[in-house]
């Protein structure tokens, strides 16, 4: 029951964060390996994105790529916090004393988002591909001609087999790492923090709400580099092999990056990140926990 409800948490975030998703993957991909000022920039902000991009592409744009988000986050998300909430629910991230231990809160969630990342990574490639296409006059990376989520995984299994599903899923387990265990640990260690003060009652949703929010900071910022690494290795084009032509791997697309674009290059898309995952992290974990308190207060 834990991952079913972890799944569907997740899935009811995604359809309000998928516009932002699309936002965030443009503007990673924006001045791909261009020095900066020698590019034109069709996306300046988060807001102008939205505006070009529901301009130019059309407002149906903005939920591009929903069906394979939708599919990914039940499947990531219902391992990753299924497994830590049981996990948890069995007392096995407590200390002696009964508070969280963060070093095992942390690994839990590192180790249960990767999991969970790993098996939906063909999902989250195609939805990345299909994220970026756009019309020519704003088009930014490589843009894959797909038509969908099925044809799109039939038509890499045909060309590069089951490899060329999983190309590109080792650079997103840094970023699920990072993320996963930033994002579980702050918001356990926060909700136990204010539990211990007596700031709101144990099983108020407003405790649940502002650990959500402090955990959102948390993982934006340890996040957003490895989330670009992870965009373009999943949007760079491939030879007849299904092998990167741009990146050789991650440390590849972190020493290009800072090369070419400045170590900022690295934190492109800060803004939408945070629109996106900010929303996102506060909206799943908020129904994931109060889904969970319903479950084991009134059903179980």
């Amino acid at each position: 029951m834990d991952f079913l409800m972890s799944g569907l948490a997740a899935c009811g975030a995604c359809l309000f964060t998928n516009p932002l998703e699309v936002v965030k993957t443009r503007m990673q991909l924006q001045g791909e390996l261009q020095s900066p000022g020698t590019y034109q920039r069709h996306y300046k902000n988060v807001f102008h994105a939205f505006i070009t991009i529901g301009k130019v592409d059309g407002l149906a744009a903005l939920q591009k790529g929903l069906a394979p988000a939708l599919l990914y986050q039940f499947l990531m998300n219902g391992i990753r916090l299924g497994t830590y909430g049981l996990v948890e629910a069995g007392g096995y991230l407590h200390t002696a004393e009964g508070t969280v231990n963060p070093a095992l809160s942390a690994a839990t969630g590192a180790l249960a988002g990767i999991t969970g990342a790993y098996l939906g990574s063909p999902i989250y490639m195609v939805k990345t591909h299909l994220q970026a296409q756009a019309a020519s006059e704003i088009a930014v990376g490589y843009q894959y001609k797909h038509q969908g989520m099925f044809q799109a995984l039939t038509d890499i299994a045909q060309k590069h087999g089951l490899v060329g599903l999983w190309r590109g899923a080792m650079g997103c387990l840094p970023r699920v790492f990072v993320g996963s265990s930033t994002q579980l640990c702050t918001f356990s260690s926060t909700k136990d923090f204010m539990t211990q003060w007596e700031i709101f009652p144990p099983q108020s949703w407003k405790l649940t709400l502002v650990a959500s929010m402090v955990s959102s900071i948390a993982v934006v910022l340890a996040m957003t580099p490895f989330d670009v690494v992870s965009t373009r290795l999943y949007n760079q084009p491939t030879d007849a092999q299904g092998k990167g032509l741009m990146y050789r791997g991650i440390l590849d697309v972190l020493l290009q990056t800072a090369r070419t674009e400045g170590i900022f290059g690295m934190y492109k898309g800060i803004g939408a990140s945070y629109f996106r995952l900010g929303p996102h992290t506060i909206l799943s974990l908020f129904f994931w926990d109060q889904l969970r308190i319903l479950y084991y207060t009134y059903i179980k």
